[in-house]
């Protein structure tokens, strides 16, 4: 597995956070030079590949991976289209850890589930299932974000008190589970 790859893979996990260089370096273990070495070779390698959407975006020494700008507007349609695709297990899981712990931040969305959810959460905010509801009062101020009233059509319920009760213990896997039953409803009917 080439360094490449593996800065690659972070920073694709890492998402709209991205990552510094000295955060790359610790998790690879290679002195910062080599890291901006390898940041320049990646970015050089997406510019040049027409068959690649993806380039290495640098603002305020944080590297993230982003689509390049000619294909703004295939995705403006895209997050414009209806629910008419299933959602993604990550994404079902972390709806469900917002309807149920609503208002939460991503940070907190992430400790619960493990892993980072900006994605899955990019993707809810899409279509309009979740939706930022004010700034929570801490260091850094992160967004809250809750469900929307589109979510409580979808779902076919009136008010969050319908959902149904579940142990904190079993919250992710009982609420996805929950969430999978609804959509595969909906995609039989």
């Amino acid at each position: 597995m080439s360094k490449l790859a593996e800065i690659e893979a972070l920073l694709f996990v890492a998402g709209e956070d991205g990552l510094k260089v000295h955060q790359l370096a610790e998790i690879l273990s290679l002195p910062p030079t080599g890291v901006i070495q390898s940041l320049e070779k990646l970015a050089e390698q997406y510019e040049v590949n027409p068959d690649s959407s993806l380039t290495l975006l640098e603002t305020s020494k944080t590297y993230k991976l982003v689509t390049k700008p000619e294909f703004a507007e295939i995705l403006r349609a895209y997050s414009r289209a209806p629910i008419n695709q299933s959602l993604s297990r990550a994404a079902l899981e972390t709806l469900s850890i917002i309807a149920y712990k609503q208002p939460i931040t991503r940070v907190e969305i992430d400790d619960i589930r493990g892993v980072n959810s900006s994605g899955a959460l990019a993707k809810l905010l899409a279509f309009e299932l979740v939706r930022e509801d004010g700034k929570k009062e801490v260091i850094g101020r992160p967004n809250l974000y809750v469900t929307t009233d589109y979510f409580l059509d979808y779902m076919g319920i009136n008010h969050l008190d319908e959902l149904p009760i579940v142990e904190e213990t079993e919250l992710v896997a009982e609420e996805s589970q929950l969430f999978i039953e609804r959509t595969d409803i909906d995609e039989n009917q």
